[in-house]
């Protein structure tokens, strides 16, 4: 009797791999959910039956054996039109995504608005996902705190908090850092009356750029010039603007994120200012919105997918029980264009 080759691979079963390797069904079973007790001859014999006969191991069979459901949920305590209108988390979620396409994990996004939310926890503690990766969180999303001792947690952001740090694992830039540098920039052009738009001061993006741009201005021995929050929305960069327009005493901005900027640039054009002669502009992100404005951003680049992996890869060290730094802090670096 012939097989089609597509036939055998559909039908090929953890039994057919057993006798095709001259091995129990149990080693079989053992290499496929990897267990070290397995010699490198054996593993060898083993994998290759599996590539010859097609077998694809059972995800359902395997995660009931295993205790695992296979899934990572992405936390994001956000609304949606935030989610699906800032470029910054498509990024991340390529990065997730490129490193957990090599796993037998899946992804589940699960959006929920800031603040204290019974609901998303029951969700993460029910047995629906292995761990969790939370990007985007608020100084009012501690119950997220709680996490860590049920289930692997990994942080896009340093926790917020006395002692949040303590124990969490995240990855992140050096935001205070990163936004110094940047306000530096600008003083070392002239500018010495240095407005600033920050993001919400409930988040550490939020509170660690704004810290940077008066860090920078001590250093130099600058007076800050006015400050708006923007709420890092691209409506919030416009009302930012408008309010520092208004307020005037100032000849570059510091925005703490390029969404805002983006808005911020709508009303400058509108009211007939010119960037970067009348106000320089200097931005944070370097997302592909930035090369493509209406003046093109001069900008802080964080590496915005390499952040995605980074976390995917520190959660998935942990949930295989392997040894893994708490945390990682990537470059900065600064893109000059036309903006300032």
């Amino acid at each position: 009797m012939t097989i089609e080759a597509g036939s055998a691979r559909s039908a090929a079963t953890l039994e057919m791999v057993a006798a095709e390797a001259g091995v129990s069904r149990s080693t079989v079973s053992r290499v496929v959910n990897a267990s070290p007790k397995v010699s490198p001859e054996v593993l060898e014999a083993v994998q290759a039956a599996i590539t010859r006969l097609g077998y694809t191991p059972n995800r359902a069979a395997r995660s009931l054996a295993n205790r695992r459901t296979m899934a990572i949920a992405l936390v994001v305590p956000e609304d949606t039109s935030r989610f699906f209108g800032d470029p910054y988390f498509a990024a991340v979620v390529r990065g997730i995504s490129r490193v957990l396409d090599a796993s037998d994990y899946v992804l589940n996004l699960h959006l929920a608005n800031p603040g204290p939310s019974q609901k998303t926890v029951d969700y993460l503690l029910s047995g629906s996902v292995d761990g969790a990766i939370v990007v985007s969180h608020h100084s009012s999303d501690r119950f997220l705190e709680k996490l860590g001792g049920s289930i692997p947690v990994v942080f896009g952001g340093h926790p917020l908090g006395p002692d949040a740090d303590a124990g969490a694992y995240y990855v992140d830039v050096d935001n205070v850092a990163a936004a110094e540098a940047g306000v530096q920039y600008l003083i070392e052009r002239g500018h010495t009356r240095i407005a600033t738009i920050t993001g919400q001061a409930d988040m550490p993006a939020g509170i660690d750029r704004a810290a940077g741009w008066q860090r920078a201005l001590a250093a130099g021995g600058l007076e800050p010039g006015p400050r708006v929050d923007g709420g890092f929305t691209m409506a919030g960069g416009a009302q930012a603007m408008r309010e520092l327009l208004d307020l005037g005493g100032f000849d570059a901005v510091f925005i703490a994120s390029d969404l805002m900027t983006l808005g911020a640039l709508s009303v400058i054009a509108e009211r007939g200012v010119r960037v970067p002669d009348d106000i320089a502009v200097l931005s944070f992100d370097d997302s592909p919105a930035a090369a493509a404005a209406i003046v093109p951003l001069t900008t802080v680049r964080q590496p915005s997918e390499e952040m995605g992996e980074q976390m995917a890869r520190m959660l998935l060290q942990r949930l295989r029980g392997e040894e893994t730094s708490r945390t990682a802090i990537l470059p900065t670096d600064i893109v000059v264009r036309a903006s300032a």
